[in-house]
């Protein structure tokens, strides 16, 4: 990823803008989180469950290069159905799938 923005806002309001690299139509932001019920949840939003997805062209070449950083992925590469994916996880401790999408119909394995 690579740091579009960091503005803080307030006090207690700070932005923080990040996108793939090379990326123009996509971004991520971030919001800090804000009084002691907010922050007790930094790591743990959705209980455990990956809830982030980093759709990636080539998936090895991504993986390699996110350990070669010292990301730590914590389910290791597997094939599925829907094409390659690992579990990796951001510094606050949420979890993300690192996917790359067999060429068949890529949208339709996001919907419902």
């Amino acid at each position: 990823m690579t740091l579009v923005e960091d503005t803080v806002q307030s006090e207690t309001k700070r932005w923080v803008l990040v996108a793939p690299k090379g990326a123009e139509e996509c971004c991520l932001l971030l919001a800090k989180g804000v009084g002691e019920e907010q922050r007790s949840r930094i790591g743990n939003q959705t209980g455990g469950r990956v809830f982030l997805f980093l759709k990636t062209d080539d998936f090895w070449r991504d993986y390699k290069n996110m350990q070669l950083q010292g990301i730590t992925f914590v389910r290791e590469p597997k094939n599925e159905e829907y094409g390659t994916v690992a579990v990796f996880e951001d510094l606050y401790g949420n979890l993300w799938d690192l996917v790359e999408f067999k060429k068949r119909n890529e949208r339709s394995m996001l919907l419902p």
